[in-house]
């Protein structure tokens, strides 16, 4: 199973740091949730990891093999798959033709839409013409047909119905089940904690906790604190 390490890891955007000093671990097979008040910094540690904001401090790891000075588009080779927040989709592709943007045979394209068997049905439909939620299952087939072996997911809810996005979730726990290791940036809280096994709050810019799921959903009180920075 892969591994993804990051060690006293900070972000700065202009003036200073926007997330300073994170400490975390997303193992192949499992779920890490990272959760916090909005502009906690969760978007540019994800982004970070990708390759797409540089980070000014600490290292970060991909099966022990540093990957601090790999560009985007190695770490993606090297199978760190960004699904950044919004639905990017071609959206006069269709549904086939944006999945085979990553699928390299038919094979995977096929392995791809056994995840996602409500897409078969709209596999020649232009993507345009699809449900939001149909559009986020185009991405997350999209990013299981390149073989992630670190899945990173920024607000895969956002502008979804709780309903919706509800949906989604067990297609994420299958991707995770596969061996992929899935680091989950979420704005629903509970939802987010009830697919994860591990979980990590920012507030202000730092850690405020770290351990385990069931902790946080077994104390409400531990969650308040945590997302004030407590």
């Amino acid at each position: 199973m892969s591994e993804l390490v990051l060690d006293a890891v900070t972000v700065s955007r202009g003036a200073g740091p926007v997330i300073s000093d994170v400490s975390l671990r997303v193992t192949g097979g499992e779920v890490l949730a990272l959760v916090g008040p909005n502009g906690a910094g969760k978007t540019s540690l994800i982004e970070s990891v990708s390759g797409v904001t540089p980070h000014s401090a600490g290292s970060m790891t991909l099966d022990g093999q540093p990957i601090d000075r790999l560009s985007r588009v190695a770490r993606a080779r090297h199978g760190i798959v960004h699904i950044e927040q919004g639905r990017a989709v071609f959206p006069s592709l269709t549904v086939r033709e944006n999945i085979s943007l990553t699928a390299r045979t038919p094979e995977e394209l096929e392995a791809a839409l056994a995840q996602f068997p409500e897409l078969e049905k709209r596999i020649d439909a232009p993507t345009a013409l699809l449900s939001g939620g149909e559009q986020q299952m185009v991405v997350l087939a999209r990013a299981f047909a390149a073989k992630p072996r670190i899945l990173l997911i920024d607000e895969m809810s956002l502008g979804l119905a709780p309903v919706v996005f509800m949906r989604l979730m067990p297609i994420v726990k299958s991707i995770a089940d596969s061996g992929v290791g899935v680091l989950l940036v979420e704005q629903f809280t509970q939802l987010a904690l009830d697919l994860a096994q591990e979980a990590v709050v920012v507030a202000g810019g730092r850690v405020s906790f770290q351990g385990t799921s069931e902790d946080l959903r077994a104390d409400p009180a531990l969650l308040h604190r945590a997302y004030l920075g407590g």
